[in-house]
C-alpha cells in the first residue's frame, strides 16, 4: 500500500492586516494602494528577509509570513511597528495589527493550513493597531529571549477554533499611537465628523474584550461606507481604550461633532450591548439602544449589532445636522448649510414644498457645480415632480435638466452609495432607462448594503423591473433596520405595491395604513388607500382618499400617473391605476 506523503512542520505563523484598510479605499483608492505598495517595498518585504521570514502569500491589505523561529517571527512583529511612522511617505499612512501562533502546519506547493494559521489569523483582530497579539506557546517561548512588555489578555474564544485560547498583547506607546491616525482630508470639514469609542466591558469577563473590539471595528468598517459623515479612524478612537473620559473634552481633541460609545454586559449565557450617540460639544444623547443575544450565537449577535447600529446612526446624524443648520454656527459652509436646509423638504411630497427644496439645492450647486451629494439631492427632487405629474415653473425641459445632473453627479460620485441609489431610481421611475438604472442600484446596494435609502431604492427596482419577491426581501430588510426613522413610508408603500399586484387588498390596506402614519403626505402612499378600498368595493373610503389627494396635489390624473410610472413590466402598476380610476379619479 503507498501512502500520499504529508509535509507538516512546526512553524511559527505572523498576520498582518492594514488597520482601516477599508475606509482608506473609500477615500481615496489610488493613494492607498500606493501607500501599501511602498509600505511593502520599504518596510515589510524588507524587514521580513532580515529576520529569515518567507512570505506565504499577500491577500488584499493582508500578509501570511512563515518562520522556523518563533524568536524571529516576534522580533520581525516589533521591527514592523517600530517603524510605524517613521517612514517618509505621502499619505495615507500604513498601520498595521499583527497577530503570531506558534504550531503545526501543513505544506502544499507554496500553501499553509492548519490549525496554527487559523490561530494566528483570528488573533490579528485582537491586536490594537500598530500593536502585536500572539499566543500563550508564542510568550512561554520568547521569555528572557525578546526585549518587549506582553500584557496578559486572559483566555478568549476565537471564530470556529473549538478551545480557548490565552493571549498576551504588545501596545504601542500612546504617542506612536497618536501619530498613526490616517488624517481627514481637508475637504472633511464640510462633513459631520464621528468617533466610535471602545465600548465598556463592564461584565467583568476578559473572554468579552475581544467580542466589544470585535463590535466596534466591524460598526467602523461598515459606517466608513457612508459618504454624508467622516469617521474617525479605530487607532485615533482607541487611544482612549480604559480611560475615564469627558465626551466634549475627547470630541474637541479629536475635531469630531459625534461620537458613540457603548458597554457589553455578560450573565451566564446571555450577552447585552448597549449602544448611544453623543453630540460632542453639548454631551447631548441623541439615540440609545440595548441588544440581547446569546454566547452560543455570539458572531451573528456581533453582525445584528453591527447592522442595527449603522442604520440607525446616519438617519440619527442627518436629522441632528438638519437641527444644527437652523442655528448660527462660525463653522458654517454656505452651499453645505443649503444641502441641510434642502434635506428638511426631501422626504416632503408637495409641490409646494418640492419646489422649495430645489431652489435651496440649486443655490448649493450654484456654489459647488462638481458636487456630487447636492447633485443627486435635486435629481431626488426633480424624480419626485416627475414621477406625480408636477411640472416645475420656469424650465421647459425638466427632464434634460435631471438627465444632465445625473451625469454630473455620476461623474464626481464615484463609489459613493447614495448618488448610484438615487440616480438608477430616478432612470427607473422617471427616464425609463430600465437597465442601466438597475444596474446602478444594484451597485450602490454592493457600496453600501446598510445604507437604508439604498435598500429601499432596491426594493423599489425589483417592483418595477425584477421580482417581486426580492423587492419585499429588500423592503423587510429596510424595515428591520430602521423602522421609525425618516423614509419609513417607502418601504411600507413598497410593500402595500406588491400586495396590490398580488391582489392582495386587505394586506395592502393595512400596509398603506401604516405608511400613512410615518408620512400624511406621501402621494403613492394615498394612491395605495384608494386603490385598495376601490379594489375591495368600499368606494366612500375610497373617495375620501381622493379628496385628500387632490387637496395636497391637484390636477393629477390618471393619464398624468401612468406617462410619469415605469413601464417595463405594465401589470406592476394596472392594478393601482384601475383602482384610482374606479374611486373617480379623472382620466385625462
Amino acid at each position: 500500500m503507498s501512502h500520499d506523503h504529508v509535509d507538516r512542520r512546526l512553524a511559527a505563523i505572523l498576520a498582518a492586516d492594514v488597520v482601516g484598510y477599508s475606509r482608506m479605499m473609500a477615500t481615496d483608492e489610488t493613494a492607498t494602494l500606493a501607500a501599501l505598495k511602498l509600505h511593502r517595498q520599504c518596510v515589510f518585504d524588507p524587514t521580513v528577509a532580515s529576520h529569515n521570514g518567507r512570505l506565504v502569500k499577500l491577500m488584499g491589505d493582508g500578509s501570511l509570513v512563515r518562520f522556523d523561529s518563533v524568536v524571529d517571527a516576534v522580533n520581525c512583529a516589533l521591527a514592523l511597528q517600530s517603524r510605524a511612522g517613521n517612514v517618509d511617505a505621502p499619505p495615507p499612512e500604513i498601520v498595521l495589527r499583527i497577530g503570531i501562533n506558534l504550531g503545526d502546519v501543513t505544506f502544499d506547493g507554496g500553501d499553509i493550513y492548519g490549525d496554527g494559521v487559523n490561530v494566528a489569523a483570528r488573533l490579528e483582530p485582537l491586536a490594537e493597531p500598530g500593536g502585536i497579539c500572539i499566543a500563550a506557546i508564542v510568550k512561554e517561548s520568547i521569555v528572557g529571549r525578546v526585549n518587549a512588555l506582553f500584557e496578559d489578555g486572559g483566555g478568549v474564544r476565537l471564530k470556529n477554533i473549538d478551545r480557548p485560547i490565552h493571549i498576551w498583547k504588545w501596545r504601542p506607546p500612546r504617542s506612536t499611537a497618536a501619530k498613526s491616525v490616517v488624517p481627514l482630508k481637508t475637504g472633511d470639514s464640510m462633513r459631520p465628523s464621528l468617533a466610535v469609542f471602545p465600548f465598556q466591558n463592564i461584565s467583568g469577563d476578559v473572554d468579552q474584550e475581544y467580542f466589544a473590539d470585535g463590535v466596534v471595528e466591524d460598526i467602523i468598517t461598515a459606517l466608513s461606507r457612508f459618504r454624508s459623515f467622516a469617521v474617525i479612524a479605530r487607532n485615533s478612537s482607541f487611544i482612549y481604550k480604559g480611560q475615564a473620559i469627558d465626551i466634549r473634552q475627547v470630541a474637541q481633541e479629536l475635531g469630531v461633532r459625534y461620537v458613540l460609545e457603548g458597554s457589553i454586559r455578560r450573565a451566564g449565557s446571555r450577552l447585552r450591548i448597549t449602544a448611544q450617540l453623543v453630540e460632542g460639544a453639548t454631551g447631548a444623547h441623541l439615540w440609545a439602544e440595548h441588544y440581547d443575544g446569546s454566547t452560543e450565537d455570539v458572531f451573528d449577535f456581533q453582525d445584528r449589532i453591527t447592522e442595527s447600529v449603522v442604520a440607525i446612526v446616519e438617519p440619527q446624524i442627518k436629522i441632528a445636522e438638519i437641527t444644527l443648520s437652523r442655528r448660527e454656527r462660525p463653522e458654517s459652509i454656505e452651499a453645505y448649510d443649503f444641502y441641510l436646509q434642502t434635506m428638511l423638504y426631501f422626504y416632503s411630497d408637495t409641490p409646494e414644498r418640492n419646489h422649495d427644496g430645489l431652489t435651496l439645492i440649486n443655490k448649493a450647486i450654484a456654489l459647488e457645480p462638481n458636487n456630487a451629494t447636492y447633485l443627486a439631492t435635486a435629481v431626488g427632487l426633480l424624480m419626485q415632480r416627475g414621477t406625480l405629474g408636477w411640472k416645475l415653473a420656469g424650465v421647459e425641459d425638466q427632464r434634460a435638466v435631471c438627465e444632465n445632473y445625473i451625469e454630473r453627479a455620476l461623474v464626481h460620485g464615484h463609489r459613493d452609495a447614495t448618488v448610484a441609489g438615487i440616480c438608477g431610481n430616478t432612470l427607473i421611475q422617471y427616464l425609463k432607462e430600465y437597465d442601466r438604472g438597475f444596474e446602478l442600484v444594484r451597485q450602490a446596494v454592493a457600496f453600501n448594503p446598510n445604507n437604508l435609502d439604498v435598500v429601499n431604492f432596491a426594493g423599489v427596482a425589483n417592483l418595477h423591473c425584477g421580482s417581486l419577491d426580492e423587492a419585499v426581501t429588500y423592503f423587510l430588510r429596510a424595515e428591520r433596520l430602521s423602522p421609525n426613522s425618516l423614509g419609513a413610508h417607502w418601504n411600507l408603500t413598497g410593500l402595500a405595491h406588491v400586495e396590490m399586484v398580488r391582489g392582495n387588498y386587505e394586506e395592502a390596506l393595512a400596509l398603506a395604513r401604516k405608511s400613512m402614519a410615518a408620512n400624511a403626505y406621501y402621494g403613492p402612499c394615498f394612491w395605495m388607500m384608494i386603490a385598495a378600498n376601490a379594489k375591495l368595493g368600499r368606494m366612500e373610503e375610497a373617495r375620501q382618499h381622493l379628496a385628500g389627494l387632490l387637496a395636497f396635489s391637484p390636477g393629477v390624473t390618471v393619464a398624468r400617473l401612468r406617462a410619469g410610472q415605469p413601464a417595463k413590466i405594465p401589470e406592476r402598476m394596472e392594478p393601482i391605476l384601475d383602482g384610482l380610476q374606479l374611486a373617480g379619479m379623472p382620466k385625462e
